[in-house]
């Protein structure tokens, strides 16, 4: 199978190196820095440049770009698509792509699918790229709704063989507020939580979850913006119910309750033990 990559970053860099460490396809790949380019031609994680001439020869097309710079560059190369080739965004939001795309798609003969790998990094660019960053990872798509099950049964095994561990099929509205919650608000809550002080004084007064709490909040700003914006429903909706539960973390401190604060702390455990098993549940059908 011919695959064509356009932007070789994190993401785009990283499936790259998945498939010529683990797969026999012929890779094709563009990115607007050229040295990147030569610099993966050169470690033999493309097989070719990609380019207006080469993407009519791709069966498939990964396209590791911000949300509107995919949606014009789909745009812009929609004629050139081969027909019956299946185009995949990775996009970190769902909605707005796929509704531009979709209609596109039909009207020029190939498959369009919305998808977000469930990996990454707080590093960004080829450099950071990696051929084991899917390694047991989702992958998700968001098909059309009566082009799911054919979908699942194409891409499904090529997402499996570069390593990730399984492949969710959704909408992509229920996927815009799920990520919303899992990915961008903890983005969000890390960037403000370090914005204090007291974090310039915490050697020596720190461990796990600090770290934890912190390795995000070194981010892209140009690329977290403008997923945070085309999310803004979503994620303003999360950011607005964790304040309202942080503040009556607050309330029970300062009014010195502690059956409240121990009341809190306890549903906080509950609903990780809830959670807990729900993934044990799941692990278990897998």
């Amino acid at each position: 199978m011919v695959i064509g990559i356009v932007g070789l970053g994190l993401i785009g860099g990283s499936f790259a190196k998945a498939l010529k460490s683990r797969t026999a396809h012929h890779v094709l790949g563009l990115d607007r820095d050229k040295a990147v380019e030569r610099r993966a031609l050169e470690e033999n994680m493309l097989d070719g440049r990609l380019d207006d001439a080469s993407i009519a020869q791709c069966d498939l097309l990964l396209v590791a770009l911000y949300p509107q710079a995919a949606i014009e560059f789909i745009k812009r190369q929609a004629e050139r698509i081969k027909k019956g080739a299946c185009v995949v965004d990775l996009c970190g939001v769902k909605r707005p792509v796929c509704s531009e795309i979709h209609p596109l798609a039909r009207e020029n003969g190939f498959t369009f699918v919305g998808g977000h790998p469930m990996a990454g990094s707080e590093r960004s660019g080829y450099a950071a790229a990696k051929a084991d960053l899917f390694a047991g990872a989702s992958m998700i798509l968001t098909p059309q709704l009566d082009e799911a099950e054919s979908v699942r049964k194409a891409l499904e095994p090529f997402f499996l063989s570069i390593g990730f561990g399984c492949v969710h099929i959704t909408d992509p509205a229920e996927h815009d507020h799920m990520i919303a919650y899992t990915s961008q608000l903890a983005h969000v809550l890390s960037s403000a939580y370090v914005q204090t002080p007291s974090a310039l004084r915490h050697k020596g007064f720190s461990a796990g979850s600090f770290k934890d709490m912190t390795r995000v909040a070194t981010l892209n700003e140009d690329m977290w913006t403008e997923l945070f914006m085309l999310n803004r429903d979503h994620l303003a909706d999360e950011l607005e119910a964790l304040c309202g539960r942080l503040a009556a973390y607050s309330s029970a401190l300062r009014a010195q309750n502690d059956n409240a604060l121990k009341s809190l702390l306890h549903k906080g455990c509950e609903y990780k033990a809830q959670i807990t098993r729900e993934e044990g549940r799941g692990n278990a059908e897998n």
